[in-house]
């Protein structure tokens, strides 16, 4: 029997046993291109394999073609997620066919496709790839590149890549491939080589074998080899042994290893990018080291070319330059390669630099691979003369621009030869692995030896290279790596699955379903008899685990049961298996713990190997013994470990510790079965079989022990407190405490054991995991456990110190007595104490209180890696209490001490690197200092939650103050801890690319889609409505600007009209209305501008033009459009020199402005004729005009392109000639329009003189029209026969809409109150000068387009801000059809009105020079008459506004609703030559002034959060959050309420009121809150815990209590602190009734009082006097108060005789253990052993005490408490 179970103890069960078929394989036949597969049905796995294994190449990736249609392949690796968190499921690539499918896991399921590709040939090979995107080439530069993750699919002539991100590319291959392999750098090709290639003769170069390509869109490159030589010197050359074949890649490290078919040897390398010396080296490699000019002209391939005609071999090298195959290609006698030339596609050849050059020489490069034999002109004929000669190497240039080398790779390790006449053949599997040490193997399978060769590696100590150490050989048929639990799986020979750590053998794995193969293959007959005694235990693993032996059997009883099950299932299992003939024939696809056995009857199963330990707790305790054991004892322990931990029926979750405790205390040499706390531990019966002793009692009978077991049971003991124990008045049994004087005498440690010398060490760390866990308040548990055995080993080891540490933590717990363990005193000697062990024990919480009360301190020890939150709440409160800055940033060794066996270097450079504080975001204070570098370090607010409060609070505190006023270029992981979702959300989607934003509303409202669409409906209304809040002006405008319904028109027919002319009145009425709908759209774009995200493959929804009746043809003759060109030819001049003034640099011998001058007023012609101006007579060409300039088809261009020349120059001369003329005589030469033009360029060129006020504007008009000039209202006409009234009175009009116009545009987009204001009253005056009654004069038509002037300047001005009397102006225009009102005009006003709204009030108008230029292209005064009229100014230039238009619109958007909301910013403007720096209040969302303008932007509190946005930094912050919809992310604070709920801020000053009068907290209603907060936590916590119920009676204080705490935490905006005043008030009820069993809550709550009273706190509230109060500072007197009132009853109520016997060193009651410990805690009294120093005895006063205590730091409070004990006084002085 005991065979049975010793054999059973070694087993290894796996869990999870499912049957596996490849994903895609299934997939594969529904896919929609399968027909072609469903014509050769894939045959089912099963029938291609012969029995002589062929079987195990089939699924490999280097598939053998058995025959082209079954081919089928497929990899699996480790899930990749795509936001980076841990995820572990299976990613699967399959391949058949054409068809490569992607199939990925998720938490829902096991795997469902993701992609799936169809290509046109069938795919050899298909993989997973990262290409780095960066440019720079340099191996630094590597950590940081993005990637772009591809899936590489090879086909015969080409290889096609999909992105993840959807990009595809494709590159033709320029020779037959092989194989593809994926490294760190990009892909790796390996060339195959043909069977009858030659070698190559003297005239031919071998061809590389090994190409890269880093980059989809790079060329192919060949790869570099650097070998040492015999010599010493390394070489470098190209890699062209035919021989050398890969046979594993890996990318981390990134090594490559091949076997050399000749020699037969296997070499690892290491692959890197190429230097840059070594690419000269191959690069510049010329025949005869000549002269360096003789080097650069001569391209190797002329040097190749010369070395042929003189006929010797190449010197050096066998390989000189790559280019010379170029030379083999273009010859007719290469008739070596016979592959076909594939067909170079331009695309494949445009290299990532888009220069046209490159893309030239890319192209020669890739034409240089293709070693096709059909070309027939040989090339090098034609080069007949000196290869040196400077014609002919440019003519040679484009084809021989050398191929850089980008990667290359360095020897590392060959094996060494074995015996000669063994065979040794190439790896058929490599892979690396690590044991659970982290020593590194290489593992490479050789099958035709039955031989897993393992190589030890480990990288050098500067972690530049690796160093290889010997060969393990194991017996293997087949192996694959476990990677998540560092083991690997061993196929043995015999069938035998068995798991391995690195070389040494873990155990054999058992799987419930398949028999112990070993059975199977040996017994041919199953016999029913003895199934298992052909069992061999290994022996290696005999010896470690004979300790196991002496483990407790529970009860004998259930052991045989239990067995007598194993028995049964074990041979049914084996009778059905054995008729199969299954066993295990290859091990494939391992990923994490989960691999695929191929079984050999053709079906495959896929299997868990369990893991190392599913708790927490004991992950953490194994992490850190291994840490402090010598490598090889760890992995002794860890193998015993893991062959307990899984064998088959392992423990359950929770009895896995008392497992773990067992098993560490055997190997420890303890006796865990006579061990009294140990031999109660219930391992729920699952353990019984498994770690069975030898001598297993055969009494079937049972036996007394067993009625003792049972009484002494958990079990027994819970139903005998059971309360109906007691109804029933059953008396309880006496239990035979199993005789403790019989145990005395055993327990003595077995010395001889795996861990006794370690276990000083092993304690110790197991100390520090104890204090670590008291930093995490979800380990409590944990805790507890862990307890019990640090009592009972620093029982054993004698330590005091640690056992009353653990008692002061734990007085309940851990009793003053209890089993001691005696441990040989001859065998103490060989315990190894290591030198970081102290006397006194490490605790975390004394160390914070020391630094709280600014007491030295000895650095803390640390577990690197493992005691994590020790370290950091060390350095916190370093870097915060002691301000001491340097803290975090060097390796901080004053703080904390590491822990390690030897002191090893490396790892501390590791940390340094791994720790350092970066410099990048700005910091001013201490509490900033440490809140960016936890951040750093990956603290968050979830670990934060899981500190405990007392610890947490320092922290709290400086996020406190960093919450406050926050920089704005703070990372998003610093905003989120500090608790600013708004600026971390800002951060976040800061790094979003431009495109579908925040706020755009998808769903159109109801109503809208049912009608037609008017083109408006994308409009974002939420942000609108918030705009414009109180009228209905956004749909009045729809209303105006659509044009997809019919309009009504209305006619009456008069009595005196005949109805032939009533028809005609409404035919007139109707194109009226035809022209006013045709000029809509203009306008409506500029009111939807950027509203649509168009998809590129949907077609854009075009609104409807509805004319129901068509509107009749043009009116006039088509004419040539001669005023439109000479116009465009003026803008286009003025944009090319735009604002340069008069430095036009090159065209200064143009002339241009004269030039320009000339076309402006007329004159005769010039012309130039070279450099000299002549006048000449032009021939004359143009009849009309002889050989004077036509001023009306000149003028406007030359006086626009003066006006952007000299845009905002102020150049005065300029200017003057642009002034309207002064005399009569003069004026009559000048058309009235013009004026307007001259007028408007003059004030652009004058920008800085344009005033907003009508004195300004009539400054403009020249006296002699002032004084003259008819005011319109008048009704007699004055009569003058010299003054023509009709010029002047259209003079006046024009040249006052100009100065209008350029009004508008120096104001653009300011909503300047004065420019809008003096131009509305213009507006006003031109409507009544419409209908005066002598408007004839002056002509409708010019006033109607001075009207239409002055209306789209004041649309300027207001852009965007859909002012209410500009819409008004607009809609009163909209209705007016008869007169004049010709298609022009409405165009002109519906321009306005798009302005007015534009893009939706999301836009305004730049005033930049380039904004200007494309707004007088688009408001160019001069209207067409008709739509298709073009003649004077091409129609399509009005769109150009676009080019001006500018998002200004920043919207708050309330971070915790994501709805826009209100808020009120203040706005800085710079100082500038008109007003000094101002400040301006605005309530968002609102149009921003032009940035340039501004200093800086501020929302103001006290609604929401401050947030500072300092434009003096530079403007791209605002710009971005701008172009992105303009969404600053805003958060309330608590106790208030946004402005659309609470306009006038009255629900909010309940807050205030209240907060003033703090005495009436008490009176706040819980139903207030929502007034507060809309945290939901905080309302349901007002619901549940604040909330008076009937009779409370004495709840109800707590009630009160409650509420105030509330109230306290939501006014001072400290809603976190809530947890901790309930925790610290539970604390002190507990404490009240005397319940405490555990004192951690106690030390928080000390640490906490410290916090407040130490000197760097008071310090800061010194500095800032106006922060709020973090804590309430009512409530800790009354927390101080209430403890020691508390503590100090129990002192006189007998405590004081306890304390006296503890100090005393004698034993008093167990039922005062836990208020003594509380009172010691609280206290800090010192331990009993450091009084002796002191000397009780004897100590007549107090002040005495003082003196000799004053060492032990004690503080006066507790020392006044004691000293009546220490003095003898019978009653203890109460403070």
């Amino acid at each position: 029997m005991s065979n049975f179970y010793e054999e059973r103890a070694t087993m290894i069960a796996a869990g999870d046993l499912q049957e596996f078929v490849p994903f895609g394989r299934d997939h594969c036949k529904h896919h929609p291109n399968a027909l072609n597969l469903q014509l050769r049905q894939l045959q089912p796995a099963s029938e291609l394999w012969s029995s002589d294994g062929a079987a195990g190449l089939v699924g490999s990736l280097q598939e053998v073609t058995i025959h082209e249609k079954q081919k089928e392949s497929w990899q699996l690796r480790k899930g990749v997620s795509e936001i980076g968190e841990e995820v572990d499921y299976d990613e699967e690539l399959y391949v058949a066919g054409n068809m490569v499918i992607w199939s990925k896991g998720s938490k829902s399921q096991a795997l469902a496709v993701y992609k799936a590709f169809t290509v046109d040939s069938p795919v050899q090979q298909a993989l997973w790839c990262d290409f780095i995107i960066s440019q720079d080439k340099s191996e630094k530069a590597y950590s940081s590149d993005e990637v772009e993750k591809c899936i590489c699919i090879l086909q015969s002539s080409c290889i096609n890549m999909h992105s993840i991100e959807g990009k595809d590319y494709i590159a033709s291959l320029p020779f037959q491939v092989a194989n593809v392999w994926p490294t760190k750098y990009g892909l790796l090709f390996e060339r195959s080589s043909s069977t009858h290639e030659l070698p190559p003769g003297p005239p031919r170069e071998p061809l590389p074998t090994m190409f890269s390509m880093l980059h989809p869109l790079d060329e192919i490159t060949p790869l570099v080899c650097k070998s040492g030589s015999l010599f010493g010197s390394s070489r470098v050359q190209y890699v062209v042994d035919h021989a050398m074949k890969i046979v594993f890649l890996n990318t981390d490290p990134s090594i490559i290893m091949t076997y050399d078919t000749v020699q037969s040897l296997h070499s690892v390398w290491a692959l890197r990018r190429v230097k840059p010396e070594e690419e000269n080296v191959v690069l510049k490699f010329s025949e005869q080291g000549g002269t360096p000019q003789n080097v650069a002209t001569s391209s190797s391939l002329t040097a190749h070319l010369r070395s042929l005609s003189k006929g010797d071999s190449p010197v050096a090298s066998p390989f000189q330059n790559y280019s010379s195959i170029h030379s083999q290609s273009r010859s007719t006698s290469s008739p070596s390669l016979h592959s076909r030339s594939p067909s170079i596609s331009n695309m494949a050849a445009l290299s990532r630099a888009h220069s046209p050059a490159l893309g030239v020489h890319s192209f020669s490069g890739v034409q240089r691979f293709n070693l096709s034999s059909h070309n027939q002109s040989p090339k090098r004929h034609s080069i007949s003369h000196s290869p040196n000669s400077n014609s002919n190497g440019s003519f040679l240039a484009p084809e021989t621009e050398p191929i850089v080398p980008e990667l290359c790779i360095d020897h590392l390790w060959t094996e060494t030869i074995t015996n000669i006449r063994e065979k040794n053949s190439q790896a058929s599997k490599v892979f690396i692995t690590s044991d659970l040490c982290g020593q590194k193997f290489l593992c490479f399978l050789v099958e035709s030896e039955l031989q897993l060769r393992c190589v030890k590696f480990q990288e050098s100590n500067d972690k530049t290279q690796l160093i290889f150490g010997s060969i393990t050989n194991i017996h293997a048929k087949d192996a694959a790596p476990v990677e998540k639990i560092d083991t690997m799986l061993v196929l043995e020979g015999s069938g035998n699955l068995v798991l391995y750590t690195g070389v040494v053998r873990v155990g054999k794995v058992f799987i419930p379903g398949l028999p112990a193969p070993s059975l199977t293959m040996s017994n041919t007959m199953p016999r029913p008899s003895t199934p298992l005694d052909s069992v061999s235990t290994p022996k290696p693993l005999s010896k470690l685990l004979g300790s196991l032996d002496e483990v407790v059997l529970f009860s004998p009883v259930a052991e045989l049961r239990d067995s007598s099950k194993l028995h049964d299932s074990l041979y049914n299992e084996d009778c059905t298996f054995q008729q199969l003939g299954t066993y295990i024939h290859s091990i494939r696809d391992p990923v994490r713990n989960r691999v695929t056995l191929e079984l050999s009857n053709g079906s495959m199963v896929r299997i868990t190997i369990p893991e190392i330990a599913t708790s927490e707790l004991v992950q953490t305790c194994l992490q850190a013994i291994k840490f402090i054991l010598p490598k090889e004892i760890a992995v002794q322990m860890l193998v015993k470990w893991y062959s307990v931990h899984s064998a088959p029926g392992g423990p359950s979750y929770h009895s896995e510790w008392n497992l773990f405790v067992t098993c560490l205390m055997n190997m420890m040499g303890y006796n865990t079965d006579r061990l009294a706390w140990t031999r109660n531990f219930d391992f729920e019966g699952s353990l019984s079989p498994v770690i069975a002793p030898k001598k297993a009692r055969p009494s079937e009978t049972g036996s007394d022990d067993d009625w003792e077991y049972l009484l002494n049971s958990d079990y027994h003991q819970n139903v005998e407190s059971h309360l109906l124990n007691r109804s029933l008045c059953l008396n309880p049994l006496e239990v035979s405490q199993m005789k403790d004087e019989d145990f005395s005498q055993n327990l003595i440690l077995d010395s001889s054991t795996l861990l006794f010398t370690h276990i000083p060490a092993i304690f110790f760390v197991l100390h520090l995991v104890y204090e670590e866990l008291k930093l995490n308040t979800l380990m409590g548990e944990g805790i507890r456990s862990l307890v019990g055995l640090l009592v009972q080993l620093a029982r054993d080891l004698k330590l005091e110190p640690y056992v009353d540490h653990y008692y002061r933590d734990y007085p309940t717990l851990v009793r003053t007595t209890g089993q001691v363990c005696t441990i040989d005193q001859g065998q103490t000697g060989f315990m190894h104490h290591p030198s970081f062990f102290t006397s006194e024990p490490p605790s975390i919480y004394q160390w914070v209180s020391s630094c709280l009360k600014g007491e030295g301190m000895p650095p803390y020890p640390y577990l690197p890696g493992i005691c994590e939150r020790s370290r950091l709440v060390v350095l916190s409160i370093a870097l915060y209490i002691l301000g001491n800055e340097s803290s975090v940033s060097d390796e901080s060794s004053q703080y904390l001490s590491r822990i390690a066996i030897v002191p090893q270097k490396s790892q501390a450079e590791q940390e340094e690197n791994r720790f350092s504080f970066r410099h990048s975001t700005s910091v001013s204070s201490l509490a900033e200092r440490l809140v960016v570098w936890m951040t750093d370090v990956g603290f968050t607010l979830r670990d934060l939650e899981t500190l405990p409060f007392g610890i947490a609070l320092p922290i709290r505190d400086a996020i406190y103050h960093c919450r406050e006023q926050p920089a704005s270029d703070w990372p998003e992981a610093v905003c989120l801890l500090i608790g600013r979702q708004d600026l971390s959300k800002q951060a976040c989607e800061g790094n979003l690319p431009k495109g579908k934003s925040v706020l755009s509303s998808d769903v159109p409202s109801g109503t809208e889609t049912e009608e037609e669409d008017d083109g408006m409906n994308d409009m974002n209304q939420e942000v609108m409505s918030l705009i414009w809040s109180e009228d209905l002006r956004v749909q009045d405008v729809r209303r105006l600007l659509q044009s997809a319904h019919p309009v009504r028109v209305n006619v009456v027919q008069y009595p005196e009209l005949s109805d032939h002319e009533f028809i005609e009145e409404k035919e007139n009425r109707l194109l009226q209305l035809c022209q006013r709908t045709m000029a809509l759209p203009v306008g409506r774009g500029m009111f939807t501008l950027f509203s649509y995200h168009p998809v590129p493959t949907e077609p854009l929804p075009i609104p409807k033009l509805n004319l129901t009746g068509r509107p009749p043809g043009p009116e006039m003759e088509y004419c040539t459009d001669r005023e439109s060109y000479s116009l465009a030819a003026g803008l286009a001049l003025g944009m090319v020199c735009l604002g340069h003034g008069s430095n036009l640099i090159g065209m200064s011998d143009l002339n241009v402005p004269e030039q320009l001058y000339q076309y402006m007023v007329g004159g005769h012609r010039r012309f130039q004729a070279g450099m000299h101006r002549e006048k000449h007579k032009s021939p004359s060409y143009q009849i009309k005009e002889g050989d004077t300039i036509n001023v009306d088809v000149t003028c406007p261009g030359a006086t626009l392109a003066l006006a952007m020349i000299y845009l905002k120059t102020n150049n005065r001369s300029i200017a003057d000639w642009l002034r309207a003329p002064d005399t009569m005589y003069l004026l009559d030469f000048v058309k009235p329009e013009f004026l307007l033009l001259r007028t408007l360029a003059r004030c652009l060129i004058l920008w800085d003189d344009i005033l907003p006020n009508s004195k300004w504007v009539d400054s403009n008009v020249p006296q002699i029209i002032r004084e003259n000039s008819i005011s319109l209202s008048e009704i007699e006409l004055p009569c003058s026969e010299d003054l023509n009234l009709e010029t002047l009175s259209q003079a006046h009009v024009y040249i006052i809409a100009g100065a209008c116009l350029s009004l508008g545009f120096r104001f653009a987009g300011s909503e300047n109150l004065s420019a809008f204001n003096c131009l509305h009253k213009f507006a006003k005056d031109f409507m009544t000068y419409l209908s005066a009654p002598n408007a004839s004069v002056t002509g409708p038509y010019n006033l109607e387009t001075c009207l239409s002037v002055v209306l789209l300047s004041l649309a300027m001005v207001m852009a965007g801000s859909g002012n209410l009397k500009v819409l008004q102006l607009c809609r009163f225009l909209h209705m007016k059809t008869g007169g004049e009102m010709n298609y022009g005009f409405h165009l002109a006003h519906h321009m306005a009105l798009g302005l007015l709204f534009l893009g939706g009030g999301r836009y305004s108008l730049s005033t930049s020079n380039s904004s200007i230029a494309a707004l007088l292209c688009a408001l160019y005064p001069h209207f067409p008459a008709h739509s298709t009229d073009n003649r004077y100014h091409l129609q399509a230039l009005r769109h150009l506004y676009v080019l001006a238009a500018e998002p200004r619109l920043l919207v708050p958007v309330d971070v915790d609703t994501n709805m826009p909301c209100y808020a009120l910013l203040e706005v800085t403007y710079k100082g500038t030559q008109w007003y000094e720096q101002t400040k301006e209040e605005l309530m968002a969302p609102t149009l921003l002034p032009e940035l340039h303008l501004l200093k800086q932007i501020k929302v103001k509190g006290p609604r929401y959060w401050e947030l500072l946005i300092d434009l003096s930094k530079g403007t791209q912050h605002l710009k971005s959050i701008l172009s992105k919809d303009g969404v600053l992310y805003v958060k309330l604070r608590a106790g208030q309420l946004s402005y659309k709920e609470d306009p006038m801020g009255w629900q909010s000053l309940l807050a205030q009121t209240v907060a003033n009068r703090n005495s009436e907290a008490r009176a706040f209603k819980p139903e207030t809150i929502s007034a507060f907060t809309s945290d939901p936590a905080l309302l349901s916590f007002a619901e549940y815990f604040c909330k008076p119920t009937v009779n409370m009676g004495q709840k109800q204080e707590i009630l009160d209590l409650f509420s105030s705490v509330l109230y306290e935490c939501v006014t001072q905006e400290t809603p976190e602190m809530l947890p901790a005043y309930i925790a610290m008030d539970q604390a002190m009820r507990r404490l009240g009734r005397r319940e405490m069993s555990e004192t951690s809550e106690l030390w928080q709550i000390k640490l906490v009082l410290e916090f407040f009273s130490s000197r760097s706190h008071q310090e800061r509230l010194q500095n800032h006097p106006k922060r709020g109060l973090f804590m309430n500072s009512e409530f800790l007197p009354v927390v101080k108060c209430t403890i020691d009132n508390t503590l100090d009853q129990w002192l006189q109520a007998g405590g004081d005789v306890c304390v006296h016997a503890y100090l005393s060193g004698q034993p008093f009651e167990e039922s005062q253990l836990s208020m003594l410990a509380c009172f010691l805690v609280y206290h800090s009294v010192p331990a009993p052993w450091h009084l002796p120093s002191v000397g009780l005895e004897g100590s007549t006063s107090f002040a005495e005490l003082l003196f000799k205590f004053q060492h032990l730091k004690m503080p006066v409070r507790a020392l006044l408490r004691l000293a009546p004990l220490l003095l003898g006084n019978p009653q203890p002085m109460v403070m």
